[in-house]
């Protein structure tokens, strides 16, 4: 059968190490101007340590995370993971049910794309767990559990990378190395996400070229564009000042089913995305998402691969979960004691977003890439732009990125004439 992604995996990784004392991520993501805010949050701090780096990360990943580490925390640990993603005035444990419900109407969407998550628990040997964390851990999340010997270190790294490389289609490898365990680990919690979906007007092969993309130092790199004039949610947005250059495009291009989409938002070409970042706020996505209209659009978009491998630990703690990660965290609702804390916590995402749809959709009569007899809005991303990849229905927001640097293609990589 053919496997038809236009995001061809889409898919990520979220892992949490819990060492004698403690761990933390979050959850929840119905209310969407909290998990919006916390998502964009997340983005700029990744955007301020980034440079001139591509960025991928899963918001819904990380309140995924943050919401089996809640499970667990008391006192000031719960309170910094409620405060900081967003729901402090919700009454408490409302959001896990929030979550679970927000996760399985994801999944139990029919054939149209592929999202499923997959939580687990690796516990050590011979620890006492709380049953009813182990209860509610399956209950929300529907997690795996299963004990290990962390003093083993390279077996456990193994059995971990093993159970990854299952849940994201062999996407992502060697996680973990044997270094990230140790004799006074207790638990590992891990969570994976994997998306793959088929644009609804696919882009046909053929009509892909190469093309300069222009990066916002100044340098000029080859890539594949993907060319297409179909119907898509289109619109031309201004910050009423010239912070970000003016006006700026954003186009959203629908999978297969109309439920999960992209949003590219672009900058005019003579400006860098760095000057559009600092506008980008959780209103504004909504602003974007509630204006587009549904025209016809002419398409240049590059085939791009990103991956990135966050420290979340640092991240988190600037956004003001702290204590977790500390001698004084308290996740007594896991084990009866209060020598847990949160050693280790890492996201690793992979996205490729390619031509590659259902054999025989609608495509567009044009071919030539070309600048000239513009017909329609145009939307040429040829120069560094923000992305996002969420649920229509909930807006909620399972990858936010941005391509600085698409993938490179050498003139000795394809036979250009035959293109």
């Amino acid at each position: 059968m053919l496997m038809l992604d236009v995001l061809s995996p889409l898919l990520l990784l979220l892992l949490f190490s819990i060492l004698l004392p403690g761990y933390g991520c979050r959850a929840a993501d119905i209310p969407e101007d909290a998990t919006s805010e916390f998502s964009v949050r997340l983005y700029h701090q990744l955007q301020a340590a980034g440079g001139q780096d591509n960025i991928i990360f899963s918001p819904l990943s990380v309140a995924v995370a943050l919401g089996m580490v809640e499970l667990g925390a008391r006192g000031a640990s719960l309170e910094e993971i409620r405060q900081t993603v967003g729901f402090s005035h919700l009454v408490p444990g409302v959001e896990f049910s929030l979550l679970q419900n927000l996760t399985t109407a994801l999944t139990d969407d029919d054939a149209h794309y592929v999202i499923r998550f997959a939580n687990s628990l690796f516990l050590q040997e011979g620890v006492t767990f709380n049953p009813e964390f182990l209860h509610l851990m399956r209950k929300y999340f529907r997690a795996n559990v299963e004990t290990v010997d962390f003093s083993e270190s390279s077996a456990v790294a193994e059995q971990i990378n093993n159970w990854v490389e299952n849940h994201t289609e062999s996407k992502i490898r060697a996680l973990l190395s044997a270094e990230d365990f140790s004799s006074v680990t207790r638990l590992t919690l891990v969570n994976a996400v994997y998306f793959r979906g088929s644009w609804k007007n696919q882009f046909r092969p053929e009509n892909t070229r190469t093309f300069s993309f222009s990066k916002d130092d100044g340098s000029e790199v080859q890539t594949l564009m993907m060319y297409q004039q179909g119907d898509f949610y289109y619109g031309e947005f201004s910050d009423g000042s010239q912070e970000a250059g003016g006006v700026y495009q954003v186009l959203e291009m629908p999978y297969e089913g109309e439920d999960m989409s992209m949003m590219i938002v672009l900058p005019r070409q003579e400006v860098p995305l760095a000057s559009l970042e600092p506008i980008i706020k959780a209103p504004l996505l909504e602003e974007w998402a509630n204006n587009v209209k549904r025209q016809k659009v002419e398409v240049y978009l590059p085939r791009f691969k990103v991956e990135q491998k966050i420290d979340l630990r640092n991240t988190l703690q600037e956004l003001g979960i702290k204590n977790i990660f500390t001698s004084d965290a308290d996740l007594s609702a896991m084990t009866d004691g209060k020598d847990l804390y949160i050693g280790k916590a890492v996201q690793k995402a992979y996205l490729e977003v390619t031509e590659e749809g259902a054999e025989g959709a609608v495509g567009s009569g044009m071919i030539a890439l070309t600048r000239t007899l513009v017909l329609y809005p145009q939307v040429m991303a040829d120069h560094p732009f923000f992305f996002v990849i969420r649920n229509r229905r909930t807006g909620s927001i399972l990858f936010m990125g941005r391509v600085m640097t698409p993938e490179v293609i050498e003139p000795s990589d394809h036979d250009f004439d035959s293109m």
